[in-house]
């Protein structure tokens, strides 16, 4: 069989681009096809843009407390236009920098959208070029890495229109800052962007369908977290049923059913945050019978797709939709391919949510634990006695673990407050590497930290804390 290359992705995300550089690395032959900008949503439209803004949220919110710091400024004001295109511009050196890497490690990248045909091993690309005509493409194997969109639930009204109702993509470049917003979906998206148009001054309101935010989060973490954002001046209303969100000559309306009973919320815009389906369509699937479960691709352990040939990673092929497990998956799916026989991925896959404050966990809840039949001992400690956090100004929030009352393991930890995004993987290694309490409590954290808060959330969980 002819091929033109051992190894063709489609898609330049997060995990498509990471795919091919292993690929590359191990001797592969390999191309990508991607049709917007490599780096894909993650870095131009999603996880690295949205930091850049929500950063200059957070700085901009901080100067309200400055005189907790003996420090006074004159007047505040912000120039949104300037904050767009900072925002951009991150973005924008990133994606120069995932090219060069393509270009480093030999990887020819293909401008276009690709089709996928039957071929005589795996599928056959057949690419129409941004530049204009046809290009088939032949691989050994084929990767999809074409990522997800942002859901719309159109007999809602949910659903963009660019100009008052937004996803995503239009919240990040809006022409003027909103002075009011409603945000319908408390998922780390939605409350991102909750959080960080509040801290530009925006009356916000939040609409969750579940009981409480940030669902997938451990209830403690969300009661915490849902009252330190009303502590700044964010809105929620949760168990609340979007009957209608309509635009309107001065803004937009939302109809809730809470509870049985009718609400009408107004204002200026509105984001749609309420999850993201996987890109699926016109890729020649259904030609090619391959499996979808649910707008995602079904995939085993590691990778493979029902058709000889053709793997799925990331987005496309079910959650967690985080750009961290789509890279691993990637590295993992093209080991896989070359033979190097890797384990089937299941390593703990963090989250976070860089809200103020942050929220960031890694493995089981509690309620998760009691549904498994698992005992746990439960370890606490919050950052309000701890002295890094008290030096900093930053004492909202807590540290809890999970331990099995068993055999001692950490099954799962979960964190609300400042830079606990930075301190999970701290956790992440600890269950990676399957620690128990006593390794956990042996070992020496630095002093003064924040994740000191970390050493005394384990010790609290066999009635060993020190500082509490």
């Amino acid at each position: 069989m002819a091929t033109d290359f051992d190894l063709l992705v489609i898609g330049a995300g997060p995990g498509g681009y990471v795919a091919a550089i292993r690929a590359a690395q191990l001797g592969l032959k390999t191309a990508i096809v991607e049709r917007e900008a490599l780096g894909g949503i993650c870095l131009n439209w999603g996880c690295i843009p949205t930091k850049a803004l929500l950063k200059t949220g957070e700085v901009y919110e901080q100067l309200d407390h400055l005189a907790d710091y003996g420090l006074s400024v004159e007047g505040r004001s912000f120039d949104f236009g300037k904050v767009v295109e900072r925002s951009r511009k991150v973005a924008a050196q990133l994606a120069a920098g995932v090219g060069y890497l393509m270009k480093k490690n030999k990887i020819e990248v293909i401008e276009g959208t690709a089709r996928l045909e039957k071929g005589e091993g795996a599928p056959v690309a057949v690419v129409a070029l941004k530049a204009g005509g046809e290009r088939r493409v032949q691989a050994k194997a084929v990767i999809l890495a074409t990522g997800a969109r942002a859901r719309t639930i159109p007999a809602a009204g949910l659903e963009p229109d660019a100009d008052r109702i937004w996803t995503y993509r239009e919240a990040m470049v809006p022409k003027s800052a909103p002075k009011s917003l409603l945000v319908v979906g408390s998922g780390a998206i939605g409350i991102e962007f909750a959080s960080f148009y509040r801290a530009l001054g925006a009356d916000v309101t939040v609409i969750e369908a579940l009981p409480r935010i940030l669902p997938v989060e451990d209830e403690e973490v969300s009661a915490a977290a849902q009252k330190a954002f009303q502590k700044r001046g964010l809105k929620f209303r949760v168990g609340a049923n979007v009957k209608k969100l309509a635009r309107t000559k001065a803004g937009v309306t939302v109809d809730l059913d809470i509870g049985g009973k009718a609400e009408t919320l107004e204002a200026e815009f509105a984001i749609v945050a309420v999850g993201i389906d996987g890109n699926v369509e016109n890729l020649g699937l259904e030609g090619l019978g391959v499996k979808v479960d649910r707008g995602h691709v079904v995939a085993d352990g590691h990778g493979a797709t029902n058709v000889a040939g053709l793997y799925a990673i990331g987005d496309v092929a079910g959650p967690p939709w985080l750009a961290h497990k789509a890279s691993h998956e990637g590295v993992h799916c093209v080991e896989h391919i070359a033979g190097l026989k890797p384990p089937v991925v299941n390593s703990p896959i963090p989250g976070c949510t860089y809200s103020n404050p942050q929220v960031a966990s890694v493995g089981l809840t509690e309620a998760q634990a009691k549904e498994q039949g698992l005992e746990v001992k439960v370890g606490r400690f919050p950052f309000k006695v701890n002295g890094k956090a008290i030096a900093a100004g930053e004492t909202e929030g807590f540290v809890k673990t999970l331990f099995s009352a068993k055999t001692g393991a950490l099954v799962g930890a979960h964190m609300i407050g400042a830079e606990v995004t930075e301190m999970i993987q701290g956790f992440v290694l600890a269950i990676t590497m399957e620690a128990t309490e006593a390794e956990l409590q042996g070992t020496v954290f630095a002093h003064p930290t924040m994740s000191e808060a970390m050493h005394e959330s384990a010790l609290d969980a066999y009635g060993r804390v020190l500082h509490l």
